[in-house]
């Protein structure tokens, strides 16, 4: 299986958090950096630990940061062996740390940086659906819509061919929009993911998330779809190499 998002840099004793994620069965870990000095971060567990991967970005959060204007010393490090892919950038509508523009600008340079380094980009997007879409509609290269929450964006990633990676939010009680577009995937193109520690599947729900954990979302979805868990998890990691490279 492959957490296709995590935060490691953001869990307590990620050391441990990896090696339970073995134990589950869980081959494969990509750890998101969030701003230069998390990307640093991540690519520092890439390589302590074989299976874990760093998708290096600034969020938008981060877009009337500091970190904002550092991408050339992000360019530097996504030339890392493990790093795999621009992110995550984007929008968010919800938590307005900087403005629409100020996200905007920043999400356009970092696709602009994936697209000159011919790099996948990780997708953040919030109550941005229709910004998010127009941003994306002229980059050519793997786009993958990380923690899907935005029905309104499914349309364009299902015509586009983008990869949709579901997090624990999926198996909440009052997700059925989500777990509607979880089902309307095609089996290829379909991610899971934890976002650890952020978003724990609701068995484990008010713990600490972890990749360990993803076997959850993997049931939930599943069921939605109709398939097996096993069939599930091999499809899910298989497009994991695929989306990242990593085949």
């Amino acid at each position: 299986m492959t957490d296709s998002h995590a935060h490691l840099d953001a869990c307590e004793e990620p050391a441990a958090v990896v090696e339970r994620a073995v134990a589950a069965g869980i081959a494969r870990i990509v750890t998101i950096g969030t701003g230069v000095d998390s990307s640093r971060a991540a690519l520092a567990l890439a390589d302590e630990h074989e299976g874990v991967f760093a998708a290096l970005g600034v969020d938008p959060h981060q877009a009337a940061s500091a970190d904002a204007g550092r991408l050339e010393e992000l360019r530097e490090l996504l030339f890392h062996p493990r790093a795999v892919a621009v992110g995550e950038t984007g929008l968010d509508n919800v938590k307005l740390y900087a403005t629409p523009a100020e996200q905007r600008r920043l999400f356009d340079a970092q696709l602009a940086l994936a697209a000159d380094l011919d790099l996948p980009v990780v997708i953040h997007s919030r109550e941005a659906a229709t910004d998010t879409a127009s941003a994306l509609e002229g980059f050519g290269g793997t786009v993958i819509l990380h923690c899907f929450s935005s029905p309104d964006l499914l349309p364009a990633a299902l015509e586009r061919g983008y990869y949709v990676s579901f997090a624990g939010n999926v198996t909440y009680p009052k997700a059925g929009d989500l777990r509607d577009a979880a089902a309307a995937v095609s089996q290829n193109r379909i991610l899971v993911e934890t976002d650890s520690p952020y978003l724990s599947p609701q068995p484990v729900r008010g713990r600490a998330n972890e990749p360990a954990h993803v076997v959850h979302t993997i049931a939930a979805l599943a069921g939605v779809r109709g398939e097996e868990q096993a069939d599930l998890a091999a499809a899910t990691h298989a497009n994991a190499a695929v989306a990242f490279r990593l085949a």
